[in-house]
């Protein structure tokens, strides 16, 4: 089996790698990254021989390189997991001619140049506006209100058009060997502990969220579970009561289930750690990213796919890893 990943030397991409790499002893991790943050979080990947570990740099809107990747792999054993993006709503209203290539185009042409899966990594985002109160579905209408969802949202259309497998991803958190200190969680987390203080806009605003290793493993439960050696090449997808489920031409929401949180709420439930943080409110100022939403999981949770990180056990995880890292490291950001 190989497993073809696109932005793989980014935040989700460097976590899902190792994962990949531990628990499927026959396969083999392509990734394929241009380092535009001149990351290096894969260098103890190259630990590994090139049958199960290679690094192939280019660009995603270079398609002769990108095609060259995708002939060598086998229709029937191997995965795509394009997370090459611009991520983020500042990052994509910066460029959004760039964002629209990254996000849209090369995902549209690994459809259209592939027979092999497709898993494909959108964002709950694309829920938008909504009450806060109502739980978002995947059969609610998707409404995306910035360059960034509306990408996304685009190629989703796209993967499922043609069959394939779309996980939208709460709002993720959690260390990484690439780390980005600009999530929502990690960014709290961090004025928390340097500075002791933050000021909410629109603090009531509500959103999903998911440790990254939850994230990768969802991931990886989408390859299901290879048959018996006698019908090699055939995979099969059992839930925990054994049975079957089809996730072809399906979205999931992959976000923790007991995380639907305001942002005032993820305050108060970092200030059960860092007991002097100053939670205040200002109804001045207001914050351009409008989204506001609540999200069930349960369609992926009945496939026997389980959240194993809660938020506080991953606030935890973060306060220690601030209190080593210099908080002036730029590079932990996408802006």
């Amino acid at each position: 089996m190989k497993v073809l990943i696109t932005g793989g030397a980014g935040y989700l991409g460097t976590v899902l790698t190792e994962e990949i790499l531990n628990r499927f002893p026959y396969a083999k991790v392509i990734v394929y990254d241009n380092l535009m943050y001149k990351q290096d979080g894969l260098f103890s990947f190259f630990k590994y021989p090139k049958d199960r570990f290679e690094f192939v740099y280019g660009d995603v809107r270079d398609k002769n390189s990108l095609l060259e990747q995708l002939q060598k792999l086998d229709k029937n054993n191997d995965y795509v997991i394009p997370l090459a993006a611009i991520v983020g709503f500042p990052a994509c209203a910066r460029d959004e001619k760039l964002a629209t290539a990254v996000n849209f185009e090369h995902v549209k042409y690994i459809v259209q140049s592939t027979k092999c899966r497709i898993i494909y990594p959108n964002t709950n985002s694309g829920y938008g506006v909504s009450d806060g109160e109502a739980h978002c579905t995947e059969e609610t209408p998707l409404a995306p209100i910035s360059v960034y969802g509306r990408t996304k949202c685009d190629a989703e259309e796209w993967v499922l058009g043609a069959g394939h497998t779309s996980l939208r991803l709460a709002t993720v958190f959690g260390t990484s060997y690439r780390f980005r200190k600009d999530l929502l969680v990690n960014d709290f987390v961090l004025r928390a502990v340097t500075d002791s203080c933050i000021t909410l806009f629109e603090s009531s605003f509500k959103r999903n969220f998911i440790h990254i290793r939850d994230v990768a493993h969802a991931f990886i439960h989408m390859f299901g579970h290879r048959s018996h050696p006698n019908t090699e090449g055939t995979t099969i997808f059992i839930d925990d009561d054994n049975n079957p489920f089809n996730p072809y031409g399906q979205s999931y929401n992959v976000g923790l289930s007991s995380a639907n949180f305001s942002k005032f709420e993820l305050c108060e439930k970092i200030k059960d750690h860092v007991p002097g943080f100053v939670i205040t409110k200002s109804e001045i100022n207001s914050d351009p990213d409008k989204r506001n939403y609540i999200v069930s999981n349960e369609k992926l949770e009945k496939t026997g796919w389980e959240a194993r990180v809660d938020i506080d056990k991953g606030i935890e995880e973060l306060i220690r890893a601030y209190q080593v890292f210099n908080k002036a490291n730029v590079k932990h950001t996408n802006l």
